[in-house]
C-alpha cells in the first residue's frame, strides 16, 4: 500500500486503491485468460472437488465507481451485488464455508460520511437479504467487534444470526469491524485471565486452546483466500487462521467479480499440492 492510504474492502466497505488495471498486469498476479473464458493459466476444465472454506478480501469498489464517474456509494452497492453472486457461486460449487471481509477495524478511520453510507447499506442488506439467505439454507454469522456499531445495527445482526442459525447448506461468515491483530490480542487476554482464575495451567495453552479463544472458534481454517483488485496482502485478515491457506490474487475489481471467476479460482486451488510443511518422496 502506498504511503497515506488505508486498506478497506468489500460488500459494505471502502476498497483499497490498487494500480490501474488498464496497464500491463504485474507478472506475479494470477491473471484471467485473455480469451474471456475466465480460466486460470495451466488449469484444466475438469470440475475439481471444492475447498471446504473459501475466504475473500473484497477489494476495488471505490476505483470501480470512480472509473464510471460515480460516487463511492455506487461502488459499494455494486460490491454488495458481487457478494450475492459469490454466495450463490459458493453454494453451487459445494463450498461449505465462505468468509467475506466486509468492513475492517481500520475502516472506522474513513470520513464520517462514508462510514455512515456503509453502515446504512449494511442495515439495508440485513433487513432485506436475511429472508433470502434463510430460504437458501445459508447460515449467517458475523465475526468482529460488533460493539462499535450502533444498537440498531447490533440488533439486526443478532436477528439475522438467529433467523439462520439452523441452516446447513452454506456457512457464511461476514467479517465486520474485524481486525486479526485485535482478535489475537483478545484471545491472549482471555487465556491469561483463565490462567489467573486457576481455570487452566500455562502449560496447557497450545494451538488448540488458542484457536478455541478466537472469534472463529469451531470453524475450519480457510483453505483458499482470494483477493481482488490486484493487491497482494492479507491486510490484517485471518492472520492466525491463514497459516496454511492457498492464495489467489486477481486483478479484477470486486464489483466485476462473478461466478465464472470464482469457479476458476477453485480450479486453480485444485491444481496445487498442499503439504502443510511436510516433505514427501
Amino acid at each position: 500500500m502506498r504511503r497515506g492510504e488505508r486498506g478497506c474492502y468489500g460488500v459494505w466497505s471502502c476498497p483499497g486503491r490498487a494500480r490501474s488495471l488498464s496497464g500491463n498486469p504485474d507478472p506475479q498476479w494470477v491473471p484471467l485468460m485473455p480469451d474471456s473464458s475466465h480460466a486460470l493459466a495451466g488449469v484444466s476444465n475438469m470440475t475439481p472437488p471444492p475447498p471446504v472454506h473459501v475466504a475473500i478480501i473484497m477489494d476495488g469498489n471505490r476505483r470501480w465507481a470512480q472509473a464510471r464517474g460515480q460516487p463511492v456509494a455506487f461502488g459499494h452497492k455494486a460490491g454488495a451485488d458481487a457478494a450475492r453472486r459469490a454466495i450463490e457461486a459458493a453454494g453451487n460449487a459445494g463450498v461449505r464455508w465462505l468468509t467475506l471481509f466486509a468492513f475492517s477495524s481500520e475502516n472506522w478511520q474513513r470520513p464520517s460520511d462514508e462510514v455512515q453510507e456503509l453502515t446504512t447499506l449494511l442495515r439495508f442488506y440485513l433487513n432485506h437479504e436475511v429472508k433470502s439467505l434463510a430460504r437458501e439454507g445459508v447460515r449467517l454469522r458475523v465475526i468482529g467487534d460488533r460493539m462499535r456499531f450502533g444498537e440498531d445495527t447490533r440488533r439486526l445482526i443478532d436477528r439475522a444470526e438467529e433467523a439462520t442459525a439452523h441452516n446447513t447448506a452454506l456457512n457464511l461468515n461476514v467479517a465486520l469491524s474485524y481486525g486479526a491483530r485485535a482478535e489475537i490480542i483478545a484471545a491472549a487476554r482471555s487465556l491469561a485471565a483463565a490462567v489467573a482464575r486457576g481455570e487452566i495451567a500455562p502449560e496447557e495453552i497450545d494451538e488448540a486452546a488458542f484457536t478455541r479463544s478466537l472469534t472463529t472458534a469451531g470453524m475450519p481454517d480457510p483453505d483458499l483466500i482470494i483477493r481482488t483488485s490486484g493487491e497482494q496482502r492479507l491486510s490484517n485478515f485471518l492472520l492466525w487462521q491463514a497459516a496454511y491457506a492457498e492464495f489467489i490474487f486477481l486483478p479484477v475489481l470486486w464489483p466485476d467479480f462473478d461466478a465464472a471467476q470464482f469457479q476458476a479460482a477453485l480450479h486453480s486451488f485444485a491444481s496445487r499440492e498442499r503439504r502443510y510443511g511436510a516433505r514427501f518422496p
